[in-house]
């Protein structure tokens, strides 16, 4: 599948393109939204019901430590979104969206912790502060004329940067590191937020309404769906206030 576009100004747009890679972006959001709300969904019932919070905490003298199911959502999230890039091509569209919903109903169970760590208001206050930002630089992707790809460039070095830094911060466990990172996290996201959806907009004027096209709306939705919780969570780390 072909995933390489160029940037286009609007005023040469044929009408059809442009209901095209809008059928996409529409795509996308749709399936990003429906993401959100299942992950919403999940995270708060894994933490308000002690049966199911009781399948990732257990109890001990000390305190409370992780299950073997809490390690296994922890980390398949990633799994899920392996199979969802490298098997784009494979999957067919069901299967394709079956694994997507699968993967944020898992990564929703995942982020049943931050209510354990954080204020529910803060987490509702930084949830619509993400949400905000997300929106203003979702537009700013879509309307701007200037071509986003070098800035997406620089960003995934600056992504794979982060990854790696805090890596090392698992060990060295430095609080000033830490905050040092969310911020650029934060930088980071907002950024790719814009990218994005000017890559998916080029992308869905290529490949329109077609079978191919519907399969990116799910990878799109993937996309965006990362790029809003990353950003979520680097705010949360940054303004939300601890229990």
């Amino acid at each position: 599948m072909d995933t390489n576009f160029r940037n286009t100004p609007i005023e040469n747009f044929e009408p059809s393109s442009i209901s095209n890679q809008n059928s996409v972006l529409r795509s996308s959001f749709a399936w990003m939204s429906l993401a959100m709300v299942l992950t919403a969904i999940s995270a708060f019932i894994f933490a308000s019901v002690p049966q199911l919070t009781a399948l990732l905490l257990e109890p001990t003298e000390f305190g409370y430590k992780l299950t073997t199911l809490a390690y296994i959502v922890m980390f398949a999230p990633l799994a899920f979104v392996l199979v969802i890039r490298f098997g784009l091509n494979k999957l067919s569209l069901p299967a394709l969206i079956a694994t997507f919903i699968g993967y944020s109903i898992v990564t929703g169970i995942s982020l049943s912790f931050i209510f354990f760590i954080y204020t529910i208001g803060s987490i509702y206050t930084v949830f619509l502060s993400t949400a905000a930002l997300f929106a203003v630089m979702a537009i700013a992707g879509y309307t701007t004329k200037t071509d986003l790809t070098k800035l997406g460039s620089l960003l995934m070095i600056g992504l794979i940067g982060i990854v790696i830094a805090s890596l090392i911060n698992l060990f060295m466990r430095n609080s000033q590191m830490d905050y040092i990172i969310s911020i650029l996290g934060v930088v980071i996201f907002t950024g790719l937020t814009a990218y994005d959806v000017q890559k998916i907009k080029n992308l869905g004027m290529q490949t329109g309404n077609s079978l191919e096209g519907r399969k990116l709306g799910i990878l799109g939705a993937l996309t965006l769906y990362l790029d809003f919780i990353n950003l979520f969570m680097f705010l949360l780390r940054l303004f939300g206030s601890r229990k």
